[in-house]
């Protein structure tokens, strides 16, 4: 339990206000020290954002004309018989093809294979039942991680399909492109690695991202919207550590559903619901 102390002496519990005003303090400190390559941050900035998108995708795609019709962020692939995937980002430029684009502090969270895994659930999503396969978009599937992954001290790493005999491209119009955000120099892909470090707008190259940045740091506006983003996480987050642990029980198969809605917090109709998917 929280507690005040004033000269080393407890002087009584926070009350729920208290714990609000502390919590929101919290938030505050910790947005200040968000950068663009913190997920929850670059897709809150980015949210239904084109022209932030559309500058990123011209830069590491080396594509100046490159224009983007369409920015959605966190978005669910559902896959009904196995695991699901929830992109950071999914853009749509004006030929129609479908960048999906992955920020990823970790190394461990852009391993290869999720990259290849994006890109099938990509593909199982953009055909309708019936439709030729030669309608299927191009598609990008692009890392930015903030170590060099690869570790060959270079600014972007292209994967492409192509026959080993002669090396010539299978031309699938499936593209993996690992972006190394460590890589600093006086270049476009410099200045752009450098702005999703920073932490302060005014220290950044690119204005229409300093603008997005300062919008959500510096207006009451924004840091308020970031605010009530964050108090959702948290949200979410408990629920998805109850929803674990209803699992765990349900698996168990001791308590019944009334005591595992109790313990986990959870309305009896959700872990009859996860019963069901358990027994599916």
């Amino acid at each position: 339990m929280e507690i005040r102390k004033q000269r080393g002496k407890q002087v009584g519990r926070l009350t729920v206000t208290e714990q609000i005003d502390q919590k929101h303090q919290e938030d505050l400190q910790r947005l200040r020290g968000f950068r663009l390559l913190d997920d929850d941050f670059l897709t809150k900035c980015f949210e239904g954002d084109t022209a932030s998108i559309e500058l990123v995708l011209q830069i590491v795609l080396e594509k100046p004309d490159l224009k983007v019709l369409d920015v959605r962020t966190q978005v669910f692939v559902e896959n009904l018989l196995n695991r699901s995937v929830r992109l950071d980002i999914l853009a749509t430029d004006s030929t129609g093809a479908k960048l999906n684009v992955e920020v990823q502090r970790s190394d461990k969270g852009a391993g290869r294979k999720r990259a290849r895994y994006n890109s099938s659930m990509m593909d199982a999503n953009l055909l309708k039942k019936g439709e030729d396969f030669d309608k299927l978009p191009e598609t990008w599937v692009i890392f930015i991680t903030e170590n060099d992954v690869m570790g060959k001290g270079l600014p972007l790493y292209p994967i492409e399909r192509c026959f080993l005999g002669t090396g010539e491209r299978f031309e699938d119009g499936s593209h993996i492109l690992y972006v190394n955000g460590a890589y600093r120099g006086d270049t476009p892909i410099g200045k752009l690695m450098h702005d999703f470090s920073c932490i302060d707008a005014a220290d950044m190259y690119y204005g229409t991202l300093a603008d997005r940045v300062r919008f959500f740091k510096e207006s009451k506006e924004g840091i308020e919207i970031m605010c009530r983003a964050m108090e959702d996480m948290r949200n979410q987050t408990l629920k998805e550590g109850a929803i674990n642990s209803a699992k765990r029980m349900l698996a168990d198969g001791i308590l019944t559903l009334e005591k595992i809605a109790e313990y986990a917090g959870l309305p009896l109709d959700e872990v009859k619901k996860l019963k069901a998917e358990h027994t599916a």
